[in-house]
This record gives C-alpha cells, sequence and structure tokens, in this order.
C-alpha cells in the first residue's frame, strides 16, 4: 500500500486534489442541469489526471505520466465530448423525474461522506495506518463510490445514470492512484477504455429508449421486466 509517509507537501497536494474530486461530486447532486453534471465530471477527471502525474511524480512511478496523459484525453476530453453530443442530439437539459430534491440529495450525501470515513478510519487504525493520506483516499473513495450508487437510484434520466456510473468507476480510479499506484499499466489501461465501451452502450440505450418509447427517462426500462 503505498504512500503512507509522505513529505508534508505531497500529502497536501494529494489531499487537495482528492478533496476537490469529491467536492465536484457535490456538484452533480446538488444540481438538476445535466451540462452542471457533466462539467463537474470534465472537472473531476482532469483533477484525478493531475493527482496520477503528482503520485507518478513523488512516488517514482513514472508509468502513472502516461496514465495521467490517458485519464486527461479519454476522461477529460473525448467522453465529456461524446456526452455532449448525445446531450445535444436528445434535447434534454435537466432532469424531469425527480426523486429527491438537490438539498435532500446533498445532505445525504453528507451522511455518505461520514460513514465513508468512519469505516476508513477503523480501516486505517486496523492497519496502522491512521492519520496518513491512506485514511483520505480510502474516505475519498468510499464517498465517490456511494454518491455515484445515490446518483443511480435517485436519478433517472439516461445521461444522469451513466454519469453515476463514471462517477462510481472515478472514485475506484482515484482510489487505486493513491493506494496501489504499482498496479500493472495493463489493468489502468483496461479500465480507461473500458469507458468508451460504457459509453458507446449506453448510445444503443439512449435511441432505443427514444425512437421505441419516446422518453430518454429510465424509468421506461421498466416495460421489459415480466
Amino acid at each position: 500500500m503505498l504512500l503512507a509517509h509522505l513529505s508534508p507537501l505531497a500529502a497536501s497536494l494529494f489531499s487537495l486534489l482528492a478533496i476537490g474530486s469529491l467536492l465536484l461530486a457535490f456538484v452533480m447532486l446538488g444540481s438538476h442541469w445535466l451540462k452542471n453534471y457533466l462539467l463537474a465530471f470534465t472537472a473531476e477527471s482532469w483533477l484525478i489526471a493531475l493527482l496520477s502525474a503528482a503520485v507518478g511524480y513523488y512516488g517514482g512511478y513514472p508509468e502513472l505520466y502516461l496514465i495521467a496523459a490517458l485519464t486527461a484525453f479519454f476522461r477529460g476530453l473525448i467522453l465529456p465530448y461524446l456526452i455532449w453530443r448525445i446531450i445535444i442530439r436528445l434535447n434534454v437539459e435537466r432532469e424531469l423525474h425527480v426523486v429527491l430534491q438537490p438539498s435532500s440529495c446533498m445532505v445525504l450525501g453528507a451522511l455518505l461522506v461520514l460513514f465513508a470515513f468512519v469505516v476508513s478510519d477503523h480501516l486505517g487504525d486496523t492497519l496502522g495506518l491512521g492519520g496518513t493520506i491512506v485514511v483520505l483516499a480510502l474516505t475519498v473513495m468510499l464517498s465517490m463510490k456511494l454518491i455515484g450508487f445515490l446518483m443511480l437510484a435517485v436519478r433517472h434520466e439516461a445521461v444522469s445514470q451513466v454519469l453515476g456510473l463514471l462517477l462510481l468507476e472515478n472514485g475506484i480510479f482515484l482510489g487505486s492512484q493513491i493506494l496501489v499506484p504499482g498496479m500493472p499499466m495493463l489493468i489502468e489501461l483496461v479500465l480507461l477504455f473500458d469507458l468508451l465501451v460504457i459509453v458507446v452502450s449506453f448510445g444503443v440505450l439512449v435511441r432505443y429508449l427514444l425512437v421505441h418509447v419516446g422518453s430518454t427517462s429510465s424509468r421506461q426500462l421498466r416495460r421489459l421486466v415480466g
């Protein structure tokens, strides 16, 4: 497990980038506008790319420079562009079917972060890593995963669903950069290119919903049951 003992500068930089990524997840929770979701995801992806480069520099993992470049290119440019084109074609600007209001989602998200911190702090104490960057990395990773699941549960627009899934995956990717930066590059590349498969599949699903159902709400998928 990485970097339990870092210089103050490196620990502060990692903490800033990780917390910034988590705050952008709350931007997605606190809005109904699809454009805000996409902008927050794009900014979050760039922060994760910077984090990968920083871990590569301070941790002595030069292969992470390539991962950082690919993350910025695919997550920060290609995927947002593809999703933006889908939003434009669908002519859907905001979440229409609301399960929870943004304020309620923010409160629930804060509770999930608190839960993630309690779990991470306990794990850190168990591993003898309490008070290190490892606890923060675990907290942010679990928080982003839980917030991603929350978005999947309370957002019904197809675009919101895929961005919730990408947010969940961003959390896993962010945590892996800090906790296990020596993970084989092949696995890192598979995670990156897997996102393209997700977005392509999402585009096919949205077209099916729009042509056969006349809506982009995932609630219409209930018709496939039974």
